[in-house]
């Protein structure tokens, strides 16, 4: 019984980390945080603190599709609406942390 719940918890452990830092790697990916690594840290932080998982992975997708961000912005779905009141909270949360 102690094995299976190791492998369980493990298991769950390593989901969790295979989620995180999305952000933090879709900033380090785009060409405008080039040797910026520091800074994509302290935004991911930022997000960890004001957005949830499913936040950040559509968060993160802006960094390669900044239409995107326009698309859900400008959506009339009260899901998108109340998204982008957490994403705009957490660009206040990075520009206030992260301000270097």
């Amino acid at each position: 019984m102690r094995r299976v719940l190791a492998v369980l918890t493990t298991m769950i452990v390593m989901t969790g980390a295979s989620e995180a830092s999305q952000i933090e790697r879709a900033c380090l990916k785009s060409d405008r945080a080039y040797g910026k690594r520091q800074l994509c840290r302290c935004i991911q932080s930022a997000a960890d603190l004001t957005l949830t998982a499913k936040d950040q992975k559509l968060a993160a997708s802006f960094f390669s599709d900044p239409h995107r961000a326009q698309e859900i912005r400008q959506s009339n779905s009260r899901r998108h609406e109340r998204f982008w009141d957490r994403y705009e909270s957490f660009g206040r949360t990075a520009e206030t942390f992260c301000r270097g």
